[in-house]
């Protein structure tokens, strides 16, 4: 069967694996039908993820089709069903295992980045790790986990009704931080350079937009915010400055989430820290409670998902795209692969 594989030095090509085998007892062998191209993907193209196996096959945001189960698979999974899939491994032994939270796992190994993930004609996964997409289609459900990610995010802040947030970053992530936080009744401003992301994000129910490159941010804050600062602000770059702007601008006793990996050190005014008393929470990875929580949502049929899908392509036209890509990173939310 075909595959994409990518290395650190900006290669990618297309090699032969083994044809799948009938899955053995709870496993479930799925069709690819879609993978999504991850940020994390562009970064191991341009040798900056140092996570990731090199080489690897890329992917774990996924749409598909189930091929076969095994035995000891429940009866709820069967073969045409439309899937999404948790990339996500945990070893049940760790603190965030026994704490429950799995998504934080300190060994996880996530698909398409610490092991071979599901840029592929097929793949056999555990049935544990199978999410029946309900009525989307396999283009829709390969939106599923990336927006997870976001809504994770939104529950790690705590986010209610009352709360003013403010999202940095309108990718795909950030974009399932502004609907989960839109949701859940708050006022929401999104943040980003990019007028056309934070057009969209505006669509997808955001009340304020900010131009970080070309606008005041502290003094629109505090014009939208009446003086007192957003309650939450959701941090989905990675950049030491959108670190500092997040914690400069939030609110006294205010709620700081992180998503972004920072691929450099972020120098802090720790005082902030202290005299604002504010919670700063890493947000990592998503649970099946937001998985589901996002395919509700998308059943609704209300979000804008081919403004979502910046192109589709076929595995040969994968290095010419990673190549445009890596020169037009602030131009795409997500890149499909049709497999």
């Amino acid at each position: 069967m075909k595959a994409i594989q990518i290395s650190h030095n900006q290669e990618l090509q297309i090699i032969n694996l083994e044809d799948p085998q009938q899955p053995q007892a709870g496993e479930v062998l799925l069709k690819l039908v879609y993978v999504g191209f991850c940020g994390s993907d562009i970064n191991t193209f341009m040798g900056r993820n140092t996570m990731a196996l090199n080489p690897v096959i890329p992917g774990h945001e996924v749409g598909a089709v189930i091929e076969a189960v095994g035995s000891d698979v429940p009866e709820y999974l069967k073969p045409g069903m439309v899937v999404t899939c948790n990339p996500y491994t945990n070893c049940g032994k760790c603190a965030s295992c026994r704490n429950g939270r799995v998504n934080a796992c300190q060994h996880n190994e996530t698909l398409g980045v610490q092991r071979n993930g599901a840029m592929r004609e097929f793949i056999t996964l555990p049935w544990e790790k199978i999410i029946p997409a309900g009525t989307l289609d396999p283009k829709t459900s390969a939106l599923i986990e990336p927006m997870s990610v976001g809504f994770h995010a939104v529950d790690r802040g705590q986010v209610k009704d009352i709360d003013v947030v403010v999202v940095i970053g309108c990718g795909m992530v950030g974009m399932g931080a502004i609907v989960r936080s839109v949701t859940r009744g708050a006022t929401v401003i999104a943040a980003d350079i990019d007028d056309e992301k934070l057009a969209l994000a505006k669509e997808m129910g955001a009340a304020y937009a900010i131009n970080t490159m070309t606008e005041d941010v502290h003094e629109r804050l505090q014009e939208i915010t009446n003086g007192f600062g957003p309650d939450v602000i959701i941090e989905a770059v990675g950049s030491p400055i959108t670190y500092n702007l997040a914690v400069n601008e939030v609110a006294f006793t205010g709620r700081v989430v992180c998503i972004g990996y920072a691929k450099s050190e972020v120098s802090f005014q720790t005082k902030y820290f202290v005299q604002k008393e504010l919670d700063i929470r890493g947000s990592r990875n998503a649970n099946p409670s937001d998985f589901r929580a996002v395919i509700r949502y998308l059943e609704r049929g209300t979000c804008p998902t081919d403004k979502l899908i910046t192109k589709v392509v076929k595995p040969e036209e994968c290095l010419e795209t990673m190549q445009w890509w890596s020169k037009n990173p602030g131009k795409v939310f997500r890149i499909l692969v049709e497999m």
